[in-house]
């Protein structure tokens, strides 16, 4: 099976990493709440939005350092491909910050990807011609269907949700805060990356 796969809070997972980034810039009090949208709020409601757009492309650009991959995802990659599935990256961002120093945020995440063993030529990584970051959603979709995916993860429903992907891909939304476990939506849910690696074993390539 080819399995496509988000990049951004479906493997990287941001969890403290931008309360740790912003206080280190000093932008907020140390007793804010310590994820992403407190942040994002607190710096956008004292007017102050530009601020955490550059805090973004520090974070993407910069501190991938802090960022760890989601509990299970490593041992996902080792079983998928033992059990014979292909699998590809295939996320989107712009390559440079909107505001501020101009990082290269694909290499970036290519190097959390390296750094992490996650991306390489072992039987357990992801081979580097296989990660994919596109510039725009609908070019991302597009890749997804050139590469005719069969099974695709991703955090967002309004992604999983758009047109042009490979008809008859299985979508499973990736939802380890189980934000929707509670509203209906169209696509196999899964809380985490031990949920998804026990459904691919089974579906052996």
């Amino acid at each position: 099976m080819r399995i496509g796969i988000d990049f951004d809070n479906t493997i990287a997972c941001y969890d403290g990493v931008f309360h740790a980034a912003a206080l280190e810039r000093g932008l907020i009090p140390a007793d804010l709440g310590r994820d992403k949208n407190s942040v994002r709020d607190h710096l956008n409601g004292s007017g102050r939005k530009d601020d955490f757009t550059e805090l973004q492309g520090y974070v993407y650009g910069a501190r991938m350092d802090l960022v760890s991959p989601y509990p299970g995802f490593a041992e996902f990659v080792t079983a998928a491909r033992a059990a014979g599935h292909d699998l590809f990256i295939v996320s989107h961002k712009t390559k440079h910050p909107i505001l501020g120093p101009r990082h290269d945020m694909h290499a970036a995440a290519r190097g959390f990807l390296t750094d992490r063993g996650l991306m390489g030529s072992a039987a357990s990584q992801i081979a580097p011609d296989r990660v994919f970051f596109e510039l725009t959603k609908d070019e991302k979709v597009a890749r997804a269907h050139a590469l005719e995916c069969e099974l695709f993860v991703d955090d967002l429903p309004e992604i999983l949700g758009m047109t042009g992907f490979p008809e008859g891909m299985r979508k499973v939304l990736f939802d380890p805060e189980n934000q929707f476990a509670t509203k209906a939506t169209p696509y196999e849910r899964r809380a985490s990356w031990a949920e998804i690696a026990a459904d691919v074993v089974r579906d052996r390539g």
